[in-house]
């Protein structure tokens, strides 16, 4: 069962600064975790009205927060209980305790990689390690600062880091990622986000081919043995 607010007095209206566009067409495949996949390239577009002035000195930063709307569950409301994937979803946590999109106000924040700012008819952010569906609406920036941010120390409950899955390619992928000039950061993004086993907790057939939709194209995989097989590529449709 979701939930809404109930009527309130004070509410305060958040307007997207721009939008981040990324390799991640559906929310299947997703990364878990921003920084998990390297390969995961993307940017930003700043909305025309913020200006170079909005960006001077963040490109002093190797690394930025994205606050955002997760805007694909906005219309499923929010759960006050979540099933964590980490937890095999049979174990529920208080939402704030987890970092489900199924959230009160719908805002998420993730730290990625800022690689490059390019200046035109409007701002461009390059970034990487995203763990952001495409065209996710952004509403904040801000520069990540280590030396008061990174706590390594910290108790982080269940949210450990997992093993990574083994991905190995059929020679029928290997020669359709060859037929369609896809580049070796492609491979890379399919082999980092696979290797997180993208499947959900309740779909783990072995004999299951699955399909993650990557910018243009679906790769086609089945995992058996805790190995991963990408099976082949095909044009998305």
């Amino acid at each position: 069962m979701s939930h809404s607010f109930a009527a309130s007095s004070e509410h305060w209206m958040i307007q997207p600064i721009g939008y981040i566009y990324s390799p991640y067409k559906q929310k299947f495949g997703v990364a878990r975790q921003p920084g998990l996949v390297p390969a995961a390239h993307a940017y930003i577009d700043l909305s025309a009205e913020f200006t170079a002035d909005c960006v001077r000195g963040l490109s002093d930063y190797d690394y930025i927060w994205v606050q955002f709307v997760f805007h694909a569950t906005v219309k499923d409301g929010w759960q006050p209980l979540i099933r964590p994937p980490k937890l095999g979803g049979k174990e529920k946590k208080g939402v704030f305790a987890t970092r489900s999109p199924h959230r009160p106000n719908h805002l998420g924040l993730s730290l990625v990689k800022l690689e490059q700012i390019e200046y035109g008819k409007q701002i461009r952010l390059h970034v990487s390690g995203v763990d952001l569906l495409d065209q996710t609406p952004v509403v904040d920036i801000k520069p990540y600062i280590p030396f008061v941010e990174a706590k390594p120390d910290a108790n982080c409950s269940f949210a450990h880091e997992r093993e990574l899955l083994n991905v190995y390619w059929s020679q029928p992928a290997l020669e359709q990622l060859a037929l369609f000039s896809l580049d070796s950061n492609y491979y890379q993004l399919v082999n980092q986000s696979l290797a997180q086993d993208p499947r959900p907790v309740h779909q783990q057939h072995a004999d299951k081919i699955f399909v993650m939709h990557l910018f243009d194209w679906d790769v086609l995989f089945q995992i058996k043995n805790n190995m991963v097989e990408v099976v082949g590529l095909r044009k998305h449709v």
